[in-house]
């Protein structure tokens, strides 16, 4: 199997991620809310868990698509890259139409192709850590997770709460970022041209019948990929811990905590401005100690239990010490989780021959539960209130680290 050395990966998997997560976590939690709540206020909870249970769909089946093929994609740009630049470019093109939206299904269609795109570049990216040295996938990770996904998660929403008052211009911006910053990242990474690969026998059958048995052998069962499903159960239940609030984050603070359009600006850029603090910091140091003392597990469980307790926070205290609290606790728990949960994935992956198809698949937490988390928040927040997502995050969050600490293959 060809390796690129860290020398030349490890930029290509920092700025890749970046590039793709931030401007959708900054179109998703603040351009699309602000949009829904320009064209329809009186229907803006319903209608942003009707984006997110729509897109939970199209990412789903988009993702598992995007990996299939481009496992088995021969070309002289590698397996990935042709995938990657080529959503790069249609995702960019989906938030320059959702910027001229000037209705709710214009705006919806918009959106479902820009979630179809990104799980194009989502899923072939994430393989990329197939290319790294043994030696060095946890800092492979690291890079892709603590740096890229810090940059992405919490860097540029920063500077998208910037373009709240202008959230038609911050779609348009944020599409190009995107294009070009994987363009940039393909470029760093040169994958190696694998047209002499040979193909699987398997892959190359002339007809499939579906049936229960050919789903066994795209899933595998329970006894082999026990520890898999674990992982994957457990990324997404911290997703929605996570997402519940994120997602929610502009009316937590305009209608939980009452705060006005300036003090909201500024609550979201000193959130994301610690979380991105310690995002890079655990970037840095995460990888390197998970591959010295070959400690991988524990840390994974545990930084999802941090981001439940950060939750709580906000609940008990409902003011500026709460938000303070919440994203100190969040940013450790995120910094560790995002620069490790991959490489544990890598770990427990059932079938290696399939790198791409499971790696994108368990990635699907990064989408699919930014949609869940809205429409089980939007149903509490209607039946209770804007209280229990507090809760709801907590609760998620705590089981999907006793699912992460319940992996038998991985010691510690």
């Amino acid at each position: 199997m060809n390796t690129i050395s860290l020398k030349r990966l490890i930029p290509g998997l920092i700025i890749g991620p970046a590039s793709w997560l931030g401007p959708y976590i900054v179109a998703s939690s603040l351009f699309l809310p602000a949009m829904i709540q320009h064209l329809d206020a009186d229907n803006k909870i319903e209608l942003v868990a009707l984006f997110s249970s729509l897109g939970m769909v199209t990412a789903a089946l988009s993702n598992m698509v995007a990996g299939y093929l481009s496992d088995r994609t021969r070309s002289r740009f590698g397996k990935r890259t042709p995938w990657v630049v080529s959503g790069a470019f249609v995702f960019m093109l989906a938030m320059i139409l959702a910027s001229m939206s000037t209705t709710i299904p214009f705006l919806l269609l918009s959106w479902m192709l820009g979630q179809i795109a990104l799980n194009f570049i989502v899923a072939p990216m994430i393989a990329w850590l197939d290319l790294a040295p043994e030696s060095g996938r946890g800092t492979a990770s690291s890079a892709y997770g603590g740096l890229g996904m810090a940059l992405g998660n919490n860097g540029f929403s920063i500077i998208g709460a910037l373009f709240l008052g202008q959230f038609r211009l911050g779609f348009i911006i944020f599409g190009i970022i995107t294009f070009v910053g994987t363009l940039i990242a393909a470029w760093i990474v040169r994958e190696p041209s694998n047209l002499g690969e040979k193909v699987d026998s398997s892959e190359s059958t002339a007809k499939v019948k579906f049936s229960i048995k050919e789903l066994k052998t795209i899933f595998p069962s329970w006894s082999i990929g026990r520890d898999y499903y674990l992982a994957l159960t457990g990324k997404l239940f911290q997703g929605i811990g996570n997402f519940a609030i994120t997602g929610y984050l502009l009316y937590i603070m305009s209608d939980f905590l009452h705060k006005d359009t300036i003090p909201t600006q500024q609550s979201v850029q000193l959130i994301n401005t610690i979380m991105l603090i310690f995002g890079i910091a655990m970037g840095f140091i995460a990888g390197p100690l998970a591959d010295k003392f070959k400690i991988l597990k524990l840390p994974v469980g545990l930084s999802t239990i941090l981001l439940g307790i950060g939750a709580l926070s906000i609940f008990f205290l409902q003011n500026e010490t709460g938000i303070i609290i919440y994203a100190f606790m969040a940013g450790l728990g995120m910094g560790i989780w995002n620069s490790l949960d991959n490489l544990l994935n890598l770990e427990v992956i059932p079938d290696k021959n399939r790198v791409g198809f499971f790696l994108g698949f368990y990635n699907l937490g990064n989408t699919v539960t930014q949609a869940i988390a809205p429409v089980i928040a939007a149903v509490l927040i209607s039946s209770v209130g804007f209280s229990s997502i507090f809760i709801m995050s907590f609760v998620f969050s705590i089981l999907g680290g006793i699912l992460i600490l319940s992996i038998k293959s991985v010691s510690r």
